[in-house]
């Protein structure tokens, strides 16, 4: 089967463009290994490419994507657990200094999981991924006049809050944090302004990234 004629012509432009423009970089890139020093844990969403966000080359970051960014807590029980597999890669094999958790504002995946009548409650795999959202919910109830948008919002913020504690869950992690070998970061993107906004754990309190406004 023939691929979409987008990605035949994205790839002709790659070869054209970037990797003729860096073809010794990629060169050295294929005959060692990888040695990148961030891990971005995002969301699946087309919309919010964290190597684009980041202006990231090749080699320079460890992305996992998965619906709505969600780091789950460690739980060795023998189960399929991709995000814990990378991240059990990243840190101890990889050695990465920073894990930086990055949701997105009108995410999909959180628009459907705090809904009173959820489309995922009858899935083979999201509603029980999502169900970590659930209990977030319960900890940000919505304010009197506050707007379906704002308070998806706070959500978004309040799931990347989760994810941070459930990644000191996972004693490697810990172990590297409190040695000071390991950083954790928590950003959310807004896609409309390409704004990023960092979350300040010392203060609770999220802020805009000074120069992120064009």
């Amino acid at each position: 089967m023939t691929l979409p004629a987008m990605l035949l012509d994205g790839y002709s432009n790659f070869r054209a463009g970037r990797y003729a423009a860096e073809s010794e970089r990629y060169r050295r890139l294929g005959e060692g290994s990888q040695k990148p020093k961030i891990m971005i844990i995002a969301c699946c969403d087309s919309r919010a490419a964290p190597e684009t966000v980041f202006d990231a080359g090749p080699g320079e970051m460890f992305v996992v994507r998965n619906v709505a960014n969600l780091v789950p807590p460690y739980t060795p029980d023998g189960g399929h657990h991709a995000t814990s597999a990378a991240l059990e890669f990243a840190v101890m094999s990889l050695g990465v200094g920073h894990i930086v958790v990055r949701g997105h504002g009108r995410c999909g995946g959180i628009r459907a999981a705090v809904q009173e009548s959820s489309p995922l409650t009858h899935t083979d795999f999201i509603g029980s991924w999502m169900r970590a959202i659930k209990d977030v919910t319960r900890i940000v109830p919505r304010l009197v006049g506050e707007n379906a948008e704002i308070h998806e919002r706070h959500i978004e913020r309040a799931s990347i809050e989760h994810s941070l504690a459930n990644l000191r869950t996972f004693p490697w992690i810990r172990m590297k944090e409190n040695r000071r070998e390991l950083a954790l970061h928590g950003v959310w993107f807004d896609i409309s302004l390409g704004e990023l906004h960092a979350y300040d754990e010392d203060e609770a309190h999220w802020s805009a990234i000074e120069g992120g406004t064009a």
